[in-house]
């Protein structure tokens, strides 16, 4: 039919044909007048609750309610018509209680502003019916206009930006199957065609004049976009019936909503980066330790504390919902042994050089792995020299400190060589 037979139906325009739309009774009767006509628009007529029409595309009609209808079951039997009672219509939605589903909200929306900034991302598409979408190419500029202008409930779909090498599009063309070609033309708009092998000279033709282009697969098992969402309503909350097939991205966000700060995960260690970073496999999602995070004490490498496939306990120290991020902390589960020594100011003992450097020398004051070293600046070096660590000091040496100051809070531990020499002097005259 012409327009699908919606021309001229809705007040507003086919903008009126929506998920949601509340229609009058004079509407929603010649809806269903179009939905049993060959090539006529297919919706679901619904008073929640209530009362149902749904229409199949085998043309059966389908109607249901919450009250008995003898009446109209009876000038339904006198118009020579044949219902027949059934427990549901198989045009209700079935929907799974466990799928994913993003509503389109201010996360999803900063998520997908950094993706642009980032250039993961740079193409939507917004499903508005189904069948038929709008694409839009996106810029950090144009993100709010966009949003603004989508369809009630839309479905959403994120995508790679389009690229502006034509030639590398176009040599992506198979030579056969179903192919959805995207493409920018010169004036600015967005257009899209599907096509088979013999339309393919001229989606060809077509790309070749444009200022940007993608190639798309229409097979469900391929076309994976980046994310995807749908449009709530003005309140906040989604009441689409229709969902969105759930990526490996959105499958990450369901899971990173049910994490919370502070919360304790157990998790087996995937990997350890040349940068230092520990990957750890909570639960089908990689989780990152960073090295500071490992141990309260001084720690080279990350494989001085944990190896791969072992498995830790960890609190988690924050969930980033636009970049898909969980930090954890290993060391958060322990107590500081730095501020057990606070007790330990004032004494005095002997401790190994570990480091020379200009303002003085770094000694391990613990005889354990990785044990805490603090600073003995040249001015508390015995006949310190201003210019640098006094030349007889060298690495490994046992050196007599006092414990001066122990911060916890900023890692610093403060040791005077000159002081535990005094001290020592005093001791020998007593």
């Amino acid at each position: 039919m012409d327009g699908f037979g919606l021309d001229g139906l809705f007040p507003t325009g086919l903008a009126g044909f929506h998920d949601g739309a509340e229609v009058p009774l004079d509407i929603g009767l010649e809806l269903v007048r179009v939905m049993l006509r060959d090539s006529g628009a297919w919706c679901r007529l619904e008073a929640e609750g209530a009362f149902a029409v749904h229409v199949g595309w085998d043309q059966y009609l389908y109607i249901g309610s919450s009250r008995p209808c003898e009446k109209a079951l009876a000038r339904t039997w006198a118009l020579g018509l044949f219902p027949e009672p059934v427990d549901a219509s198989p045009y209700d939605v079935q929907a799974d209680g466990n799928d994913v589903q993003r509503p389109g909200d201010e996360d999803f929306w900063a998520g997908l502003r950094w993706a642009v900034v980032m250039h993961r991302a740079g193409l939507l598409e917004e499903t508005y019916i189904e069948g038929v979408s709008r694409w839009h190419r996106l810029t950090r500029e144009t993100i709010d206009t966009v949003r603004a202008g989508l369809a009630p409930r839309a479905r959403l779909a994120v995508w790679p930006d389009l690229s502006s090498d034509i030639h590398a599009v176009l040599d992506a063309l198979p030579t056969e199957g179903l192919v959805e070609g995207v493409w920018q033309d010169k004036d600015g708009r967005i257009r899209s065609a599907v096509a088979d092998e013999s339309a393919f000279p001229e989606l060809a033709a077509r790309i070749s004049r444009a200022d940007a282009a993608a190639l798309l697969s229409v097979y469900a098992d391929e076309r994976v976009p980046l994310f995807t969402a749908v449009m709530p309503d003005s309140d906040g909350v989604v009441r689409a019936r229709w969902q969105t097939e759930p990526t490996p991205s959105d499958r990450n966000w369901a899971f990173l909503k049910t994490l919370h700060r502070g919360e304790i995960v157990t998790g087996t260690v995937t990997h350890i980066a040349g940068f230092g970073v520990t990957f750890v496999d909570i639960g089908g999602f990689e989780a990152m330790i960073n090295i500071p995070e490992l141990s309260w004490r001084p720690i080279n490498h990350p494989s001085d504390i944990v190896s791969t496939g072992q498995v830790i306990s960890a609190r988690i120290l924050g969930v980033d919902l636009i970049r898909e991020r969980v930090s954890l902390s290993l060391k958060a589960l322990q107590e500081d042994p730095m501020a057990l020594l606070t007790g330990q100011i004032g004494q005095t003992l002997v401790g190994r050089v570990t480091k020379l450097v200009p303002f003085g020398v770094f000694v391990r004051i613990e005889e354990v792995e990785h044990g805490f070293e603090g600073l003995v600046h040249n001015s508390e070096l015995a006949e310190g020299n201003p210019d640098g660590p006094q030349h007889a000091v060298e690495v490994g040496d046992a050196l007599p400190v006092k414990i001066i100051d122990i911060d916890p809070a900023r890692r610093r531990i403060t040791l005077s060589h000159r002081q535990a020499i005094s001290a020592g002097t005093d001791e020998s005259d007593a």
